[in-house]
């Protein structure tokens, strides 16, 4: 698959950017110690993400060592300045904000974020002065907000109703549907751009639909695997700029960066897909 020429792009909503509808998330499978053996399977991915033409890589200093290994195996790839590196502030206070984000710098290897997020809007207002001045200053280039829960959508909505931000990030799957009711044509809306996490329920989804073979339309949609057929129901809603599934080896993302190229379900199809997997 020659993906870099025929990965799906979409914009950045606040700048016309566009990035690679599929990307990478590192929760879990960068959380890893610094030998040569856990490691390269990693490098393996990210040299495997860019290949295909992919860029987006999030993190989070909560995610234990993945912001290093990231960093690390970037520069060793130099492909620093090729990934779209988005990561995140989750602490309470203004010092603690700024030494979280320099922290991420460090981490990171870069002197510029292209992506900082307020996860969970954990004092969202200190840090989002810190971030607007970031951003003038050139230090970061886009702002965003997170949040995991849908107990915490009215405040997601009101911050996205009353500041001007870029990205968004919340939870969204075929198991986890919320965010298309309320935060997804909000987003839109409002010009924002909306990053996905957990498109597979961690792996739950792929448990609902153990031995069971893909139906003969849904390989007729390009689906090879229930991971493409899960991403690709995702990517066709219109407010969706990126999914970021994670993992640490280099075949499925590759499986799952096919997601992104052909063709992507209508309305009536996404519903007989989601019928499919209730069923």
């Amino acid at each position: 698959m020659s993906a870099a020429a025929t990965i799906l792009q979409r914009s950045i909503l606040s700048s016309g950017e566009t990035l690679p509808v599929v990307g990478l998330g590192t929760w879990r499978a960068f959380d890893v110690g610094a030998s040569a053996a856990e490691r390269a399977p990693l490098e393996a991915v990210l040299r495997r993400l860019v290949e295909l033409g992919g860029r987006v890589v999030d993190s989070s200093p909560m995610y234990g060592a993945a912001e290093s290994v990231v960093g690390d195996l970037a520069a060793k790839l130099k492909i620093t300045d090729t990934l779209f590196l988005a990561t995140k502030v989750w602490t309470s206070g203004h010092r603690a904000g700024v030494e979280q984000l320099e922290q991420s710098l460090r981490r990171l290897r870069t002197r510029r974020l292209d992506l900082m997020q307020i996860h969970n809007l954990l004092d969202w207002r200190t840090h989002l002065r810190t971030l607007r001045a970031w951003k003038e200053a050139g230090r970061i280039r886009y702002l965003g907000v997170t949040h995991y829960t849908a107990s915490g959508y009215d405040e997601l909505e009101r911050v996205l109703s009353d500041e001007t931000l870029d990205f968004v990030q919340v939870n969204y799957s075929l198991g986890e549907r919320e965010a298309e009711r309320r935060i997804l044509p909000f987003a839109r809306d409002r010009r924002v751009a909306v990053i996905v996490n957990r498109p597979f329920l961690d792996g739950a989804l792929f448990r609902e639909v153990r031995g069971r073979a893909l139906p003969p339309w849904a390989v007729e949609l390009g689906c090879e695997s229930w991971a493409q057929f899960f991403l690709k129901w995702i990517l066709a809603h219109p407010a969706v700029t990126c999914v970021i599934p994670g993992t640490s080896r280099p075949e499925h993302v590759a499986d799952n960066m096919k997601a992104g190229v052909g063709i992507l379900p209508d309305p009536a199809t996404r519903e007989r897909m989601s019928a499919l997997v209730g069923a």
